[in-house]
C-alpha cells in the first residue's frame, strides 16, 4: 500500500471519526447473544495488520483484542511483546467481524456476514501504511486472498511464499489448533522465523511506543 504522506495525513484526520462510528454500531444486535461490543485496534500509522476472525467471549468481556491464549501464541509467532502488540501506531487488529458471534455446536459461530461489507474497505483505506497483513483463518483468507489457488487452509498456509512479503496466511493460534501444528512442523521451522524477521524489519527499536 502507498505510504504517501498526504494520504496518511488524511487518514489520521478521518480514522478517529470512522472508529467512533464502528464502536457505536448495532447492526447485528438482534443476532448477538451478549449484545454488540465492537473490538478492534487501528491507527493510520500502523505498519502491520492482523486480520482475524471474530472476538471470543473472553475478548468480549475485556474489550481487548487477542486477550487470551491465542494472543499469547500470536505474539510469540510475531516475536513481539504485549506493549508493541497493543500499540495501534504499530499494529492494527481488524477481525472479519468486530463482535462476539456466540457459540455453536463445535465452538464459536462464524463472524457475522454483515460486518465486513459495512466497515472493512473503509477502515483499510484509512490505513495507507500497512505493509504486512497477517491473515488468520478461512474467513479472513476468503476476503484478503480471494484469488488464492489453494483449496483449504493447510494448502493456503503451505503456499505462503506466493503472497509474501505483503500478506501472510496463518492458521488460527488457538490452542485448539495444537493438533494441526503438531501435524505440520514445517510451519514452526519455515514460517515463524520468516514472519519474525519481517515484523522486526517493520518495527524498528524506538519506533512507536513500545520496544517489546
Amino acid at each position: 500500500m502507498s505510504t504517501d504522506t498526504t494520504a496518511t495525513g488524511t487518514a489520521v484526520r478521518g480514522l478517529p471519526l470512522l472508529l467512533k462510528e464502528v464502536r457505536a454500531c448495532t447492526s447485528c444486535a438482534a443476532h448477538l447473544p451478549l449484545g454488540p461490543r465492537p473490538v478492534l485496534q487501528a491507527d493510520a500509522r500502523a505498519r502491520i495488520l492482523i486480520a482475524g476472525q471474530a472476538p471470543g467471549s473472553k475478548v468480549h468481556a475485556t474489550g481487548v483484542p487477542f486477550d487470551d491464549a491465542s494472543g499469547k501464541r500470536l505474539r510469540e509467532w510475531m516475536g513481539i511483546g504485549r506493549e508493541q502488540f497493543y500499540d495501534p501506531e504499530l499494529v492494527a487488529i481488524l477481525p472479519m467481524a468486530f463482535c462476539y458471534p456466540g457459540t455453536g455446536a463445535s465452538g464459536d459461530l462464524p463472524p457475522r456476514k454483515e460486518c465486513a461489507p459495512q466497515w472493512r474497505a473503509r477502515l483499510l483505506q484509512a490505513m495507507p501504511r500497512i505493509e504486512l497483513t497477517l491473515v488468520i483463518g478461512q474467513y479472513a483468507m476468503a476476503w484478503h486472498l480471494p484469488d488464492a489457488r489453494t483449496t483449504n487452509l493447510t494448502e493456503t498456509v503451505r503456499a505462503w511464499r506466493e503472497h509474501w512479503p505483503t500478506v501472510l496466511p496463518l492458521p488460527h493460534p488457538s490452542p485448539r489448533n495444537n493438533i494441526w501444528l503438531k501435524a505440520n512442523p514445517w510451519f514452526a521451522v519455515d514460517v515463524v522465523p520468516a514472519v519474525q524477521r519481517r515484523v522486526r524489519s517493520l518495527i524498528s527499536p524506538g519506533q512507536g511506543k513500545g520496544t517489546g
